[in-house]
C-alpha cells in the first residue's frame, strides 16, 4: 500500500496540514492514536479554543520567544488574520477579547474541532486509528512507514510529523516525533516545559492554596537582578507553588533553572503608587485604631493572605490597629508593593500547556518545513522547536507551520 502524503498526529497542526494538502489536490492519510481528533484543542483556552491573537504577523513573532524568527516565512504566509478568515470560512463565528485573544463566538471548542473534522471528511482525507513507529528511507528516495497496527506503507513520497510535544500526554503527545526525527538524524533540542505552573519552597503558598488574585503586577528576576518579565494580570497560589495566566506567561522567559534562579515579585496594589497606598494605609489605621489588625486588614487583603502578610511585616495578628509603628507600616507596605516568592523550578513537563524544545529548526527549511536531511520529510506544529506566550499563539504557529508543511508537501509530491 502506497499513499502520496502521509501525515502523523490529527491536532491543529497535522488537520490543518491535511486539509491544506487535500485542497490542494493530494491524497492524504492522516494518523492519529486517539479515538478523536483534536484532542488537545478541547481542554485549550479553558474549554473555549483560543484559536489564534488578533494581531499582526510582527506582533505575533514578537511573542514567540524561542526561535520566532525561523517562523517569519510561514507566519507570512498564514497570518494570523489568514487563521479568522478560515474559520469564519468554515461557518465558525469569532469574536476578539482581551489581550486580543480570539475565541468562537459559541465559547464552544467543540465547535472548531467539529468544523476541522467535517473539512477533513468533505476533502475525503482518510483518517485511521494508527500511529507511526518506524520510518526508513528507500532507494528511490520515498519512505517506507510501520505503524503500531502492524501495517506498512511503502513508497510514501511524504510524511509530515505533527505528533506534538510531550505535554498531556493524555491527549497523545508522547514524544513519538522526537524518536522518529532523531531516527532519521535530526538533533532533538531537549524537550522542557514550557506555560507551565511554578514550583515554590516557600510554604506561605501552600498556606494560601486556592487564592486567586485578580490585577496584580508580576516582576521575574534572575539570580543577577535582572528582571526577565513584567505583567499584569491573574495568578493563582497552589499547594505546590505559583499558577495561573501570568505564572503560565512568564515561565516561558525562565529557561535556565539548571543554571539560574529566579524570584518572582507581586505587586498586589500595582493602580496605587507607594505615597498613595501609604496615605491609605494611614487613614484605614486611623479610622480603625481601636481595631485587631488582623480585622483591619479585611479591607485591604483577601482572607488568606492576610495572616501572610502581617506575619512578613511582623505585626502580630491581635495587634491594635493604633499601637503600629511607622516602622510596622512601613514594612507593610512594602509586602503590599513587593510580595516576593522564591522559585525552585517548573512543573513536570506532563503539566505544561506547551513543549519547549523539539526538531531542531536549523535543520528544517523555514519556508517548505520539509527537513533538510531527509527529502520528503516535514514537520509542523509543536514537535518543532519553536513555543509562544499565552494568547493564542502557539496555536498560531500549529496552524501557520501546518498550513506550509500541507503546501509544500503538496508541492513536493508532484
Amino acid at each position: 500500500m502506497s499513499r502520496d502524503i502521509v501525515i502523523a498526529g490529527a491536532g491543529a497542526a497535522g488537520m490543518m496540514a491535511a486539509i491544506t494538502a487535500a485542497r490542494a489536490g493530494a491524497s492524504v492519510l492522516l494518523l492519529e492514536p486517539n479515538e478523536k481528533v483534536g484532542r488537545k484543542l478541547y481542554i485549550t483556552g479553558k474549554g473555549r479554543c483560543n484559536v489564534t491573537n488578533h494581531c499582526t504577523v510582527e506582533e505575533a513573532l514578537a511573542s514567540t520567544p524561542r526561535n520566532g524568527r525561523f517562523l517569519y516565512s510561514a507566519m507570512s504566509r498564514f497570518s494570523p488574520a489568514d487563521t479568522e478568515k478560515f474559520f469564519t470560512g468554515l461557518g465558525v463565528p469569532l469574536k476578539v477579547e482581551r489581550g486580543n485573544r480570539v475565541f468562537p463566538r459559541s465559547d464552544r471548542a467543540a465547535d472548531i474541532v467539529d468544523v476541522l473534522f467535517f473539512e477533513l471528511k468533505r476533502l475525503r482525507v482518510e483518517l485511521r486509528r494508527d500511529r507511526v513507529t518506524g520510518l526508513s528511507r528507500t532507494p528511490a528516495e520515498t519512505l517506507d512507514i510501520s505503524t503500531e497496527n502492524s501495517s506498512v506503507i511503502n513508497g510514501c513520497k511524504a510524511l509530515i510529523l505533527a505528533t506534538g510535544g510531550l505535554s498531556y500526554p493524555a491527549t497523545g503527545s508522547t514524544g513519538d516525533g522526537y524518536r522518529l526525527a532523531g531516527k532519521m538524524g535530526h538533533t532533538v533540542v531537549t524537550p522542557a516545559p514550557s506555560l507551565v505552573p511554578l514550583e515554590s519552597p516557600d510554604p506561605c503558598c501552600a498556606r494560601m492554596r486556592g487564592l486567586a488574585l485578580k490585577n496584580v503586577s508580576l516582576m521575574v528576576k534572575n539570580q543577577k537582578g535582572k528582571v526577565v518579565y513584567q505583567e499584569q494580570g491573574e495568578l493563582l497560589f497552589t499547594h505546590f507553588g505559583l499558577s495561573g495566566p501570568l505564572i503560565l506567561s512568564a515561565s516561558a522567559h525562565m529557561r535556565d533553572f539548571g543554571r539560574d534562579s529566579y524570584t518572582c515579585v507581586i505587586d498586589l496594589k500595582p493602580a496605587l503608587d507607594e505615597e498613595t497606598l501609604d496615605a491609605r494605609l494611614v487613614r484605614e489605621l486611623t479610622q480603625g485604631a481601636n481595631r485587631d489588625m488582623a480585622n483591619l486588614m479585611g479591607s485591604l487583603a483577601p482572607r488568606l493572605l492576610i495572616p501572610v502578610l502581617l506575619e512578613r511585616a511582623g505585626i502580630p495578628p491581635e495587634k491594635k490597629a493604633h499601637d503600629v509603628t511607622r516602622g510596622e507600616r512601613r514594612r507593610l507596605l512594602e509586602q503590599f508593593k513587593g510580595f516576593v516568592v522564591a522559585v525552585s523550578g517548573p512543573r513536570p513537563v506532563e503539566e505544561a500547556i506547551i513543549t519547549s524544545g523539539g526538531v531542531k529548526v536549523s535543520e528544517v527549511d523555514p519556508k517548505t518545513m520539509m527537513s533538510k536531511l531527509v527529502p520528503g520529510l516535514f514537520f509542523a506544529g509543536e514537535v518543532l522547536d519553536v513555543d509562544a506566550y499565552t494568547g493564542g499563539f502557539n496555536l498560531q504557529i500549529a496552524w501557520a507551520t501546518g498550513h506550509a508543511a500541507g503546501e509544500s508537501a503538496a508541492d513536493y509530491i508532484r
